[in-house]
């Protein structure tokens, strides 16, 4: 081998060594990121494209020094701790990020979490059908919220209109199980696996909330656009972690440490979590972004929501307006 040959190698292998050690000083301190996430959603799926990048080590791997931080009393809190403090990034609904922002909130959609998740409509075994639903109790999520809006429309297209049915509050999967299950409730929207838990007890299945709502952006990770941008590398590296833990889940050679992650999360059988994964994704449904990517579409269809419910008043607002890209884009993740 030349000496020449020799000393270009040599500067190829420093080039490489400097590389490695400028990342590595560049990690070497953390970045400290507050992630705050509604007690609801910390046992339910929705949970899930968190709970495995922390343990499969992708906020680490970033560089992040990744806190999750509970936050009590639902979806409109999320972006309270936004502006006290409690939190740098939060796991919100997008219409409460919609309204929030209408109200005065620079709070923007940064990340995708969930798509257009898939609810069940479930009732007890002696309700048949939707006419049956008729002077019952729906035990419903928040009046605003994504969830309570699709479901009103999947009864209103099989025929029952606000006024034919009660309904009361009860937040979260979990609580509107026991209320099905204790026969306090005669429906409730069930996500997963809690639904496939319901029908094994002998719950009815009358519908799924993708049938009135086929495309919807439903949760994202959303920061305030004045910490984002004092804090752009921390937001960049977050999407990759969230990127590669959707992966990580997509992937079906980790389909049983999904599997378990879901069990863990929501104590439920084993089962029903692969029987939530089927459903998501045999055949495909986009439950789940590919790399967290914001559809604008499915945003269009939030603000059209509340537009519906009379929420917020015509002319309805941009989806742009809710939505910074700018993060995505740097991390590669989005056209």
């Amino acid at each position: 081998m030349s000496s020449l040959v020799v000393r270009r190698l040599c500067l190829v292998v420093a080039s490489v060594l400097a590389c490695i050690g400028a990342t590595s000083a560049a990690f070497s301190q953390p970045i400290h990121v507050r992630y705050g996430q509604a007690y609801s959603a910390q046992r339910s799926i929705f949970a899930l494209p968190m709970l495995l990048a922390e343990r499969q080590g992708f906020f680490l791997r970033e560089g992040l020094d990744f806190h999750m931080v509970p936050v009590p009393g639902g979806g409109t809190k999320m972006i309270d701790a936004l502006h006290d403090g409690t939190a740098h990034i939060s796991h919100v609904a997008t219409p409460f990020l919609v309204q929030a922002a209408l109200a005065g909130s620079d709070a923007v959609a940064v990340v995708t979490e969930f798509n257009n998740p898939i609810y069940s409509l479930v009732a007890k075994p002696e309700i048949k059908s939707y006419a049956d639903l008729k002077g019952k109790l729906i035990g419903l999520a928040a009046e605003t919220g994504s969830i309570t809006i699709s479901i009103r429309k999947l009864l209103a297209m099989n025929g029952i209109q606000r006024e034919d049915f009660r309904s009361r509050f009860v937040d979260g999967t979990p609580d509107r199980l026991v209320c099905l299950t204790k026969g306090d409730c005669d429906a409730v929207p069930l996500g997963q696996p809690q639904d496939f838990v319901a029908m094994r007890q002998g719950f009815r299945l009358l519908g799924l909330s993708t049938e009135a709502v086929p495309e919807f952006l439903y949760t994202v990770t959303a920061a305030r656009r004045s910490w984002a941008n004092e804090n752009r590398e921390a937001v960049v590296r977050y999407a990759r972690a969230m990127a590669a833990s959707f992966a990580f889940i997509r992937d079906p050679k980790n389909r049983e440490e999904v599997v378990k992650t879901i069990a863990a999360t929501t104590g439920f059988a084993e089962a029903n979590a692969r029987l939530t994964l089927a459903l998501y994704f045999e055949p495909e449904q986009r439950v789940l972004p590919m790399r967290g990517e914001i559809g604008m579409k499915g945003m269009e269809t939030a603000i059209s929501f509340l537009g519906e419910a009379g929420i917020v008043k015509p002319p309805l607002p941009p989806a742009a307006r809710f939505v910074d890209l700018s993060y995505l884009r740097a991390a590669g993740l989005q056209d």
